[in-house]
């Protein structure tokens, strides 16, 4: 009897110990988020409104609103930008800007469709996933350095 109780009683620390690792490593990833991002959108030093309820509420996982259409609303994670412009009726790529009614901007020899995230060019923006407080400014045409800061400078912080 003393050696089956020195035995349970050495073991259950043990027992305990490996039965409580595994559980904190699985602990699952959130499906539902609340994060907030904001992004502009400048055609030739123009920034387009998203005002028009064509561009609202469009998917239940990330979204713009009428009451604050610069404001993008994500609700799970692992959103990208790419996601985001895919629920809207326009087209974003890395080198072509399609907007919601059919006009096009496509990086040419005197301009570019570029992309910067909280202020830092970006070329692969669309790539990544959106993280909460983020600022993306997608800008098309010549601009200068100050220029692209002043359309930053455009796009609702988050706070």
């Amino acid at each position: 009897i003393g050696i089956i109780g020195l035995t349970l009683f050495f073991n259950t620390p043990q027992t305990i110990q490996s039965l409580s690792q595994p559980i904190a490593q699985m602990t699952p990833t959130p499906s539902v988020i609340d994060a907030t991002a904001s992004f502009g959108i400048f055609t030739n030093g123009t920034i387009r409104i998203f005002t028009d309820k064509k561009y609202h509420n469009l998917s239940p996982d990330v979204y713009i609103a009428a009451e604050n259409p610069p404001i993008i609303h994500i609700k799970k994670p692992g959103i990208t930008w790419g996601d985001f412009f895919a629920t809207l009726p326009m087209k974003v790529t890395t080198e072509c800007l399609t907007t919601g009614t059919g006009q096009e901007f496509c990086t040419n020899t005197t301009n570019t469709l570029k992309f910067y995230i909280n202020g830092k060019k970006d070329p692969y923006a669309l790539q990544k996933p959106i993280k909460n407080g983020d600022q993306l400014l997608v800008s098309f045409g010549n601009e200068t350095d100050t220029q692209i800061q002043q359309q930053v400078q455009q796009i609702p912080a988050i706070k």
